[in-house]
């Protein structure tokens, strides 16, 4: 499983001309699964956004969490993550997950977030969309569930 966690000042999905979900301040994460994500990767990946120490304290150094600040996450599936563009100038994307696999994950990453208590907008699963956000600092992370990067 892969994340690109980037903190948001704001964020909007739109489908089809509609806002489907949307969140001020927090993290707006594109979330890759690859076909043996399972409960594992799930947990491991959640627990290190929710706890993942990106918001400024008072000191204005990035010691606080999105649990610490009661900040709010906006997840987005984002099979493109497992793109591999060593080869050609086409990505292969036969490291993701096909769709049937993937759905379920991605509904219990989102589940495992609110579980903790965040607050979770989402997209849709496969449209196409538009996201919106302001990206603030600029500040993104790239979390890997099998530590390659």
């Amino acid at each position: 499983m892969r994340a690109v966690v980037q903190r948001v000042v704001d964020c909007s999905i739109e489908v089809d001309g509609e806002i489907v979900g949307a969140i001020g301040r927090g993290a707006l994460i594109y979330l890759g699964i690859k076909p043996d994500d399972g409960p594992r990767e799930i947990t491991q990946v959640a627990g290190k956004v929710a706890n993942l120490r990106i918001v400024d304290d008072e000191d204005g150094v990035m010691n606080r969490s999105l649990l610490d600040t009661g900040g709010a996450a906006c997840v987005v599936s984002q099979f493109t993550l497992y793109g591999d563009t060593r080869k050609g100038r086409r990505p292969s994307y036969n490291r993701a997950a096909p769709p049937e696999l993937a759905t379920p994950v991605y509904e219990r990453f989102v589940e495992e977030l609110r579980t903790m208590g965040l607050e979770v907008a989402t997209g849709v699963f496969r449209a196409h969309m538009q996201v919106r956000y302001t990206n603030d600092g600029p500040v993104t992370i790239l979390i890997d569930s099998e530590k390659a990067f």
